[in-house]
C-alpha cells in the first residue's frame, strides 16, 4: 500500500528540485542537509523528515549526492515524463503561459489553446496553434491530453471543467478564481491558482509590517 504524504510535504518537493537544481549549476557533487538547510532556511530535522517519506535518499557522514536527489526527486514529482497541456482561454494569460518555454524543460508541453473568439481561430502563439473551443471534442479523442489550463472566465469554469472530465481529462490546472465543482471528484486532481489572493497575503503582510 502507498504511503500517504501530507500536502504540506508535497508542496515543498518542487523547492528541494529548484534548490538542487542550482547546486548542480554550481557544480556541487554532494551537500549534508545541514548546508542544505543553510540555504533553503528550512530546519535539517524537516528535510531529513520530508526525504524520509520517500526512502532518505541520504548517507550517514556522506549526506545527498546532489545528481542522484535531484533525479529522485524529479521522479517523485513526475517530471520524468512528458505531460501535454491544453489551455482554455487564449486571453493575455493563456498566451502568456504558452510563451513560457521553462515548462517545457521541465516535461509541461502546451500543444493548444482554445477559445471562443473567431479572430484567433487559425493564429498561434509560438507555434501553438490556438483552436476554437467547438473542436475542443474533437482535439481530445485524437490527442493526448494531461492536464488542462482554465484560464477564462469563472461564469464558465464550472461546465468547461466538466467537459473536460467528460473527455478523460482529469488534472484541471485552474486560474479561474473560482473554486470548482469537480474538486468534489475524487478522480480529478485540481490544482488552483489564485493570483490575487497571493496579492492579498502581500498585502496583509505589507501592512503587518508597516505598524
Amino acid at each position: 500500500m502507498e504511503k500517504d504524504i501530507s500536502q504540506a510535504v508535497i508542496r515543498r518537493m518542487p523547492r528541494y528540485y529548484r534548490y538542487l537544481g542550482e547546486l548542480l549549476d554550481e557544480g556541487v557533487e554532494r551537500i549534508s542537509s545541514n548546508d542544505l538547510s543553510n540555504r533553503m532556511k528550512v530546519t535539517a530535522s524537516q528535510i531529513r523528515q520530508d526525504l524520509n517519506n520517500f526512502g532518505g535518499f541520504g548517507q550517514q557522514g556522506y549526506g545527498y549526492n546532489v545528481q542522484y536527489l535531484y533525479d529522485e526527486i524529479g521522479k517523485i514529482l513526475g517530471l520524468d515524463r512528458q505531460h501535454n497541456i491544453i489551455v482554455i482561454g487564449a486571453g493575455n494569460l493563456g498566451q502568456a503561459l504558452a510563451n513560457y518555454t521553462k515548462f517545457e524543460k521541465l516535461g509541461f508541453k502546451i500543444v493548444a489553446l482554445f477559445d471562443v473568439n473567431p479572430e484567433l481561430k487559425g493564429k498561434s502563439v509560438r507555434d501553438i496553434p490556438i483552436l476554437m473551443l467547438s473542436e475542443l471534442d474533437d482535439y481530445c479523442a485524437n490527442n493526448q491530453v494531461d492536464i488542462a489550463a482554465l484560464t477564462m472566465p469563472k461564469s464558465k469554469a464550472d461546465s468547461i471543467a466538466q467537459k473536460l472530465v467528460d473527455l478523460g481529462v482529469m488534472a484541471i490546472w485552474n486560474f479561474a478564481h473560482v473554486d470548482l465543482d469537480i474538486e468534489k471528484n475524487e478522480d480529478v486532481v485540481v490544482e488552483s491558482v489564485h493570483l490575487s489572493d497571493s496579492l492579498m497575503q502581500l498585502s496583509y503582510n505589507i501592512v503587518k509590517n508597516s505598524k
